[in-house]
């Protein structure tokens, strides 16, 4: 009987919450609004693909469809780049209402992502998307709140809980019983978000590199752990309290206080500590390092002229029109490269300062285990900053090597004598257009994204820890009437 004594209260916790009549009700409410954030998340989602994947099927035949020309013009005809949303982003939108979802690749130029949802949308989706996560982070919790708040203190008011002691019940079992049945009775809300979080891996075979399955399967232990951290803290507040109203009023406080003062005002203070330059001032500063370097379509330019006379002594020429080689397409590969380098720098200094005012948030998931599941979320559903980053970073290094292989082309097959690139003088095949990679967005690796979150993990076992030790260590303490 003692040994069973957790199961038995757990399960008669359970049964006693179950057919309640509100649970019924709030059951159903959450149901529904799940059903609808399933299938409307699942509508955006396709939406989203299928035009991802036609246009870049005409920005690729546009591509494609140019006639012969010359390597520079092409180059300077540009492409786009269109960024795949993760499968997961159903169940976790996190920053994609933010996010650019297309790039112009051109020759000489880094362009900014474009497009974003919030740019086209009013300004109420600066309250946050409503999707399965939002509802297991912020929804759910406070139902287990309310649920649970006086788990304990109903016992302690009704003079039960002294009687159950009194027959040799210890409270720390009374306490793990009651936070059993909590978490059995969180089961009926959170299984089903997870279901249809499964239903949305399963459909999306397709996708190779995205490794949906077992992003799935960390998504759904992580949230576990969370709800079992949460169940725990609810009884404890409860056990702690003096009565119902004062554990409700202590976890509705927690809740705002944890849930949204706290990351909002990591965010504030982010931002005001680590403040990012405007993208105006972001494009002038690329510019005037640029000019200062040299300007490689400056025929003037010193720096390149100095260039320009080296190369002539290495190949024993005294005018450009004896090289070996194209000398126009030789200096805008220099040129590309030079603006690659110091694009690249500054672009580095923007992530940095972006990724310092997120270190402010990511530090606090030590001591708030919502920050913790809320970054391992947005992490494994693809939808968070540094998958966004690592875009930008896979369209960069396409477009240099896209500029470098119009450049090489210049190089072997135009003529220096060429004066003109007009009409079908001084021109290539269009076949080397069509020779050209297409660009392929790969999502990141598992390992990289855990690698990340590294110590979001820790901290939902930290406090998982925490609090069964605080249940089993220090329940005696508690006063039980």
């Amino acid at each position: 009987m003692k040994n069973n004594a957790v199961i038995l209260i757990g399960t008669q916790f359970f049964k006693k919450t179950f057919y309640t009549k509100g649970l019924f009700v709030l059951l159903s409410l959450f149901l529904m609004v799940l059903a609808y954030v399933t299938i409307s998340g699942w509508n955006s989602y396709e939406t989203h693909d299928h035009a991802v994947e036609n246009h870049q099927e005409i920005s690729r035949k546009s591509w494609e469809d140019n006639p012969d020309k010359h390597p520079h013009r092409m180059a300077h005809f540009g492409t786009f780049a269109f960024r795949d949303q993760h499968p997961l982003s159903i169940f976790d939108s996190g920053i994609e209402s933010y996010t650019g979802n297309s790039i112009f690749l051109e020759a000489h130029r880094q362009n900014t992502a474009n497009f974003s949802e919030a740019s086209l949308s009013t300004g109420l989706v600066r309250f946050g998307d409503l999707n399965i996560a939002m509802l297991l982070q912020l929804i759910l919790p406070l139902i287990i709140f309310f649920i649970g708040y006086s788990s304990i203190t109903a016992e302690k008011e009704n003079g039960t809980l002294k009687i159950m002691y009194i027959q040799g019940t210890s409270l720390k079992k009374v306490m793990l019983g009651k936070a059993l049945g909590l978490f059995l009775v969180s089961t009926l809300f959170f299984v089903p978000c997870l279901l249809a979080l499964w239903s949305i891996s399963l459909q999306e075979e397709h996708v190779i590199n995205s490794a949906i399955i077992a992003r799935s399967a960390l998504i759904s232990m992580s949230y576990v752990l969370f709800f079992m951290i949460l169940c725990c803290i609810t009884v404890i507040v409860s056990g702690k309290s003096a009565n119902s109203n004062k554990a409700l009023l202590t976890l509705l406080g927690g809740w705002l206080l944890f849930f949204i003062i706290i990351p909002k005002t990591a965010q504030v203070i982010g931002n005001s500590m680590y403040p990012n330059p405007s993208k105006i001032a972001f494009k002038a500063a690329i510019e005037e390092e640029v000019v200062k370097q040299g300007d490689s379509h400056d025929p003037d330019d010193p720096y390149f002229n100095s260039v320009r006379d080296s190369v002539l002594k290495a190949n024993n020429v005294d005018d450009i029109k004896d090289l070996p080689f194209n000398y126009s397409g030789f200096l805008m590969s220099k040129g590309e490269k030079q603006t690659a380098i110091i694009y690249t720098s500054h672009h580095k200094k923007l992530i940095e300062t972006y990724k310092k005012q997120n270190s402010i948030t990511d530090n606090l998931v030590l001591i708030n285990p919502y920050l913790a599941i809320k970054n391992l979320s947005m992490s494994l559903s693809g939808t968070d900053f540094y998958t966004y980053s690592n875009f930008l970073l896979q369209t960069e290094t396409y477009r240099y090597k896209q500029s470098q292989y119009l450049n090489e082309l210049q190089m072997k097959f135009i003529s220096n004598k060429a004066k003109s690139s007009e009409g079908k003088v001084n021109v290539i095949d269009k076949s080397y257009w069509k020779a050209a990679p297409e660009f392929s967005y790969a999502f990141v690796s598992i390992t990289e994204t855990l690698r990340n979150q590294i110590i979001a993990v820790v901290a939902l076992f930290i406090w998982l820890l925490l609090v069964i030790i605080s249940i089993t260590k220090f329940s005696n303490r508690f006063k039980i009437i």
